[in-house]
């Protein structure tokens, strides 16, 4: 299983990290060792003194595609989740000034919380979902998928040209603005529309 990440695909959270809108979608790759399982706390790493939360819709590719058409790309997904990307900052600044590679700072264990569930995209409008994260009660971000560059179907597309997409492999799709940093025992909870999709604690 692949977890495959998109990186700024909102205007409004490239604007808040200094960063330049991406003409082509943006992706880089975690281990399926971040996946976190609902139920699991998150514990801080040592590693890090500033991780930092970002909460995405997160698709779930259901068949195997390579070079998928974005006209046929809603035929490979079924389900749509929501997770956390979690960042370690500092060590992703730290790389980004030497030139190097970052998965340190994102693709470490447990790095990638997933929803307890997925909901058929039946019955979700693609291009108008909701979704929100409160950290400890207060809502801390809130994002629509109308407000993504590049829409799910572009996404599934454009990675595709470049691997082939087998059954179970996550799409972490961008997060919204208001990302930020987390503490030990703080709560996280994430919702698509008014639908609780995960709870977390930080430990």
């Amino acid at each position: 299983m692949k977890v495959i990440c998109i990186g700024r695909n909102y205007a409004k959270h490239a604007k808040e990290m200094n960063a330049d809108l991406p003409t082509t979608p943006m992706f880089f790759m975690k281990p399926d060792i971040a996946i976190l399982r609902p139920g699991n706390p998150f514990f801080y790493p040592d590693f890090s003194k500033e991780i930092h939360f970002e909460c995405e819709i997160v698709v779930k590719i259901d068949r195997v595609g390579k070079n998928i058409a974005e006209k046929f790309a809603h035929k490979y997904y079924r389900e749509i989740g929501l997770g956390i990307d979690f960042t370690a900052r500092d060590l992703q600044k730290l790389c980004k000034e030497k030139g190097h590679p970052w998965e340190i700072s994102k693709a470490f264990e447990g790095s990638a919380p997933i929803s307890k569930e997925f909901i058929p995209k039946e019955e979700l409008a693609l291009d108008n979902i909701a979704f929100s994260l409160k950290q400890n009660g207060k809502i801390v971000q809130s994002g629509n998928t109308n407000e993504m560059i590049f829409n799910i179907d572009k996404l599934i597309s454009y990675v595709s040209q470049f691997m082939t997409l087998k059954k179970g492999d996550l799409i972490y799709t961008g997060t919204p603005e208001g990302v930020g940093p987390i503490s030990i025992g703080d709560e996280l909870t994430g919702y698509i529309a008014d639908k609780e999709m995960f709870n977390i604690r930080v430990k």
